[in-house]
């Protein structure tokens, strides 16, 4: 199993450590309820140094990219950053990732730790007729989530750039707590603001500390649980639970960065699937009862009828409330009611549109 550079650090702080996408990360530090709350009012910082980062440059990039991501590359200016898929053949999802334009025909991909090697391999596979430049530079850097409302006021006290002027899916290169050339980017996976600091290995340790020294600033450490609650309450994405290979852009409820006019690999069937609708499609839901939703519970509808399972689930702390994601048979519906077995009692859930809050 792979350690982040902040290991030692986290298990100091007595992280409950666990394994997850090959590495050994922190999923909590006390409870998950209060990490949670935390971000949503005040200010936590999460190592996913685990994600991973791909530089694609030369002078295809820009067509190469298109080809093989769902949004359009070409409206991403230099300093700005997308939201993207990396789709296959069958539109199916193989990744959900950023792309950030660092130059004219430079580009860094973010993307999923669990699927570097497999994303590695697709994007290689594909590059022979642009004959670009790509590097894998995943094991060199490290990535700290400052997340929070009162984020921004903490991060401005290592840097001269004043980062009230990065706006959403934006990012600058810029000196951060001393160190050159941190890309500081605002993208967000919380729903509570705050910044993403990509760092070489070198400096981490150094940034951490300098962050967690600010004394004034509540600043906690906050383990991959929380960030999944985080998340879930903005209805967000998690790659193996609500999007994969055998699901679309368009069962996804990714219509809005899926731009078949560009031809991306894949497009040909979405399109088919947005002109004639799918059977499948991804859903957000609120329990109208007290209960906890988890991944792969049964859901029915009215009559009985088994229509799909569970993909996130969790007991929201702001609204007090079990909520989830789900992948259900859609076609004909004619209410928003779904029913939820948990625990060999059915509950009652309404389909809502996400954010939750």
């Amino acid at each position: 199993m792979k350690k982040t550079v902040l290991f030692d650090r986290h298990k100091k702080l007595n992280a409950k450590i666990v394994e997850f996408a090959n590495y050994l990360m922190p999923i909590s530090y006390s409870s998950v309820n209060e990490e949670h709350l935390h971000i949503r009012n005040e200010v936590g910082v999460f190592d996913v140094s685990h994600m991973g980062e791909i530089e694609i440059s030369g002078s295809n990039s820009l067509n190469f990219i298109q080809k093989i991501c769902s949004n359009d590359i070409s409206k991403i200016k230099v300093g700005k950053a997308q939201y993207n898929c990396l789709t296959n053949e069958s539109g199916g999802i193989i990744d959900d990732l950023i792309v950030y334009r660092l130059e004219e025909k430079k580009y860094l991909l973010v993307v999923n730790a669990s699927n570097i090697s497999k994303d590695w391999n697709w994007i290689i596979k594909q590059n022979s007729e642009f004959n670009c430049s790509i590097v894998n530079i995943s094991d060199e850097m490290s990535l700290l989530a400052v997340q929070g409302p009162k984020a921004e006021e903490l991060c401005q006290k290592f840097t001269n750039e004043d980062l009230a002027l990065i706006s959403n899916y934006s990012f600058i290169v810029s000196s951060f707590a001393g160190f050159e050339n941190i890309i500081i980017s605002k993208t967000g996976y919380t729903g509570s603001g705050g910044y993403e600091l990509y760092i070489p290995n070198h400096s981490t340790g150094f940034v951490w500390d300098a962050l967690f020294s600010q004394k004034e600033f509540n600043l906690k450490p906050i383990g991959l649980a929380a960030r999944d609650t985080l998340r879930i309450e903005m209805g967000y994405c998690l790659y193996g639970n609500d999007i994969n290979e055998d699901i679309t852009t368009e069962e996804a409820n990714l219509r809005w960065i899926t731009k078949i006019e560009t031809n991306f690999i894949g497009s040909q069937i979405i399109n088919e699937q947005i002109q004639n609708g799918c059977d499948k499609k991804l859903i957000g839901f609120k329990l109208k009862e007290k209960s906890i939703p988890r991944k792969d519970y049964e859901i029915f509808d009215k009559e009985n009828k088994f229509i799909g399972k569970v993909t996130s689930g969790t007991f929201s702390p702001i609204l007090k409330k079990g909520i989830g994601l789900a992948h259900i048979n859609y076609i004909n519906r004619k209410d928003d009611l779904i029913y939820i077995k948990i625990r060999n009692n059915i509950y009652q859930a309404e389909i809502i549109k996400t954010p939750f809050i």
